[in-house]
């Protein structure tokens, strides 16, 4: 990036710094603890978490193609609106020059203008480099919501959800993703009970992977035969192992931690979460993917060259790294449960072949409980904003709060060679997928 850019950025940045953004659950989290927040149409935000933060700024180039791209860091307030409603905002926050080199020279577009939303309340002060929380200290909290979390899961949350739709929308009584909103509800808790200790937290923002589809189709799986990282205690380490042990993770390196699918006969959205992802066979697992990947209808066999294509590139790229080990890191695939209906030709501001197309007036913000039929999420004119190039299916790595390499310079154990756990999986996956894929041909 030019100096003259970088100047320009950084005095737009200070000019909407007396605006904030009010951050939205991200209603297509399927998996993971941490809490994951709309930011924008095409943006969202994570705690930030330094290793993963250093992850994401060294990046090789060759792995930027499988990770969702990094927009930089805002710093994020527990704060209540006009009606006492607690509420998560977000600032913008002066990047690092280390920020710089990894990041989209556009992505900051979004920022400005989403900064316009808020109304003219003054950020707190922005946060030092050393202003996080401590190792023990985030420990500790994780256990008190993993307690929380499995005393609501074990009496109010079942594993496999079936939500009815009526007319592209969520039926009253279930308006999320309960994933994803328990996420959100542990985050505002979280902050809510150490807001007297602290009012400032660091988010990163990340790419929506999600933002091209209608209805997005999100599988969450756990990638590798080991899970727990280098820095874990004792206590987690066999936590982890087990867990391993007495899932598929051990037997073939990958195991479901959340899933979100679309059933167009029956116009539901089946939810899975990782508590029945732990409990899957190996054939349970072959039948989810079956799952994943069958809208209720047929088999969507036009989905699966694609993901096996990105997976073996994936490999591919893996197998070239040296000394990376992506312990507890995600994979996400993500297609379209309703892809756009071939369009028919229509005269110039006719009516032909366009009755199905969102009205430009509804705006960005016009989104359904799962983001449908907006404007925003597909584009004014009700197409896949990509255009003809667009993947019709997406494979992303996610989730590298574990991560190490050789570069990070700081940690006690440097690994040699490829990270043959995550590799191993990979290897299974693409196996699996190609089953499915000469069956369908039979």
């Amino acid at each position: 990036m030019s100096p003259a850019l970088e100047a320009i950025m950084q005095a737009e940045q200070q000019r909407y710094a007396s605006k904030g953004v009010l951050l939205e659950p991200f209603v297509h989290q399927v998996g993971g603890h941490s809490c994951v927040l709309r930011f924008g149409e095409q943006t969202i935000c994570k705690p930030l978490i330094p290793r993963e933060h250093q992850f994401y700024k060294s990046l090789p180039p060759e792995m930027r193609k499988f990770t969702p791209q990094y927009k930089g860091v805002v710093s994020v307030s527990f704060e209540e609106d006009e009606e006492g409603n607690l509420c998560l905002i977000a600032y913008p926050l002066h990047r690092e020059q280390g920020d710089l080199e990894n990041v989209d020279p556009t992505a900051d577009l979004e920022l400005k203008h989403k900064m316009l939303k808020w109304g003219n309340k003054k950020p707190p002060a922005l946060l030092t480099e050393s202003d996080h929380y401590t190792p023990d200290r985030t420990r500790q909290l994780r256990k008190e919501d993993k307690i929380k979390s499995h005393n609501r899961e074990d009496v109010h949350k079942p594993e496999v959800l079936y939500c009815s739709l009526e007319k592209g929308k969520v039926v009253p009584q279930i308006k999320h993703n309960p994933w994803s909103l328990q996420c959100h509800q542990q985050q505002l808790q979280r902050m809510k009970e150490n807001a007297k200790h602290r009012n400032q937290y660091k988010f990163i923002l990340l790419e929506n992977l999600t933002w091209r589809y209608r209805m997005p189709c999100v599988l969450d799986l756990k990638m590798g035969t080991r899970q727990h990282g280098d820095d874990a205690s004792e206590e987690k380490k066999a936590n982890q192992i087990r867990k391993c042990q007495q899932s598929t993770s051990a037997s073939i390196g990958v195991r479901l931690c959340g899933m979100q699918v679309y059933q167009s006969d029956s116009r539901q959205l089946i939810f899975m979460n990782k508590y029945h992802g732990r409990k899957l066979t190996l054939a349970g697992f072959k039948e989810a993917l079956f799952q994943f990947f069958h809208d209720g209808r047929r088999l969507r066999c036009e989905l699966l060259s694609p993901v096996l294509r990105r997976l073996r590139e994936m490999k591919a790229a893996l197998e070239a790294c040296e000394s990376y080990r992506f312990y507890s890191s995600s994979l996400l695939i993500i297609y379209d449960g309703e892809p756009p209906r071939p369009r028919r030709p229509c005269h110039r501001g006719g009516e032909e072949g366009e009755e199905d197309e969102p009205s430009d007036e509804e705006g960005e913000e016009g989104d359904g409980a799962f983001g449908y039929h907006s404007s925003g999420a597909v584009g004014a004119s009700g197409r896949n904003p990509g255009g003809e190039g667009s993947p019709t299916a997406d494979v992303r790595m996610i989730d590298f709060a574990h991560t190490t390499c050789r570069h990070y310079g700081e940690d006690s154990v440097v690994h040699e060679g490829q990270d043959s756990g995550y590799i191993f999986g990979l290897q299974n996956l693409i196996a699996i997928i190609s089953e499915l894929e000469d069956h369908s041909a039979d």
